[in-house]
């Protein structure tokens, strides 16, 4: 019971938290997020958003002053990472960073296997990911609805396969990698247009903080982990 409402306590303040406060940064709401967050929350308000990354996020955040001294090391990641990889959309979430390439930069129609312009576009991503080796890569294989959903699944798992060794070749640590398929069943745009259906078949990386670098977080800030 008393988890129950924790639960709904901390999605309640998730919901007023993303929905308010405008004037906010990303870094400000991350740390409010995680007063109200964790890894229960950020399952729930993932699934129901449709919006995987977020509810990862919210799933790996720490909170407090912590979470603002995270968050500010992951602005300084995300504002390189625009600059080295032109082309792809990077966003801030809370104390993470979200990097989508659509599947057309990083793979042919029905294919797993890397495009030239993929691995360029990679190269110049794992010089910033090595840079800041201090963060754990989840990366996420996304379908449109076309065909069957075991055949999605296994070509979200192939896509987010191939990145995923193809970035331990430029000497991104394994240690820090993870891959999850979800096929069809996230879509982020509208599977009713040729465009819609295109934007659906991305890859997304989830950037988050490792425990050393909570740790170290930690200290700077003053705070005690639990």
């Amino acid at each position: 019971m008393k988890t129950s409402i924790k639960l709904m306590l901390g999605i309640t303040s998730i919901i007023f938290i993303m929905a308010g406060c405008k004037s906010m940064n990303k870094t400000q709401k991350g740390a409010a997020v995680g007063t109200a967050g964790g890894a229960a929350v950020g399952a729930v308000i993932g699934k129901a958003s449709g919006n995987t990354a977020l509810g990862a996020i919210i799933g790996a955040t720490v909170g407090g002053v912590t979470g603002a001294v995270i968050g500010r090391q992951m602005d300084k990641q995300a504002e390189e990472i625009k600059n080295e990889v032109p082309g792809i959309k990077v966003e801030r979430v809370g104390e993470g960073i979200v990097v989508e390439f659509s599947s057309e930069i990083l793979f042919g129609f029905d294919k797993s296997d890397l495009t030239a312009d993929a691995k360029a576009k990679l190269n110049d991503l794992s010089k910033v990911l090595t840079k800041y080796p201090d963060t754990d890569i989840e990366i996420q294989g996304h379908t449109d609805d076309k065909g069957t959903d075991a055949y999605n699944m296994r070509l979200s798992e192939r896509r987010a396969s191939s990145v995923s060794e193809y970035l331990r070749t430029l000497n991104v640590a394994s240690s820090r990698i993870s891959i999850k398929g979800f096929g069809e069943s996230a879509p982020e745009y509208t599977n009713e247009s040729d465009e819609g259906r295109a934007q659906n078949r991305r890859v997304e990386f989830l950037i988050t903080a490792n425990e050393k670098m909570k740790e170290e977080a930690r200290k700077e800030s003053g705070e005690t982990g639990n």
